[in-house]
């Protein structure tokens, strides 16, 4: 026999992982269109215009993406963090 409650948790905890795949999902699919769209397949496309004193495509593969990528590790922790909270699956300290 179930625990009470264990059926709402079971929810709670498939409501968790479903946000938590989303937002993976969602990161890096950015993450693929910057590292692989934009800095290898329009690279030459980008290259026309200037930035920064060099071309747009050869900046974005060799600074820009990395930035996104320092950008993209900072919004999952945060959010993952905001997410443990309000599911109550943090871990405590």
């Amino acid at each position: 026999m179930e625990e009470p409650g264990t059926s709402a948790r079971r929810a709670d905890l498939q409501r968790y992982w479903e946000r938590t795949l989303r937002l993976t999902v969602g990161l890096l699919l950015v993450w693929f269109i910057v590292g692989y769209v934009l800095a290898i397949m329009m690279a030459p496309t980008l290259n026309s215009i200037r930035f920064l004193g060099g071309p747009l495509g050869f900046w974005v593969a060799q600074n820009g993406a990395i930035y996104v990528f320092w950008l993209l590790i900072l919004i999952y922790a945060r959010a993952m963090n905001r997410l443990d909270r309000e599911f109550d699956v943090h871990d405590e300290g």
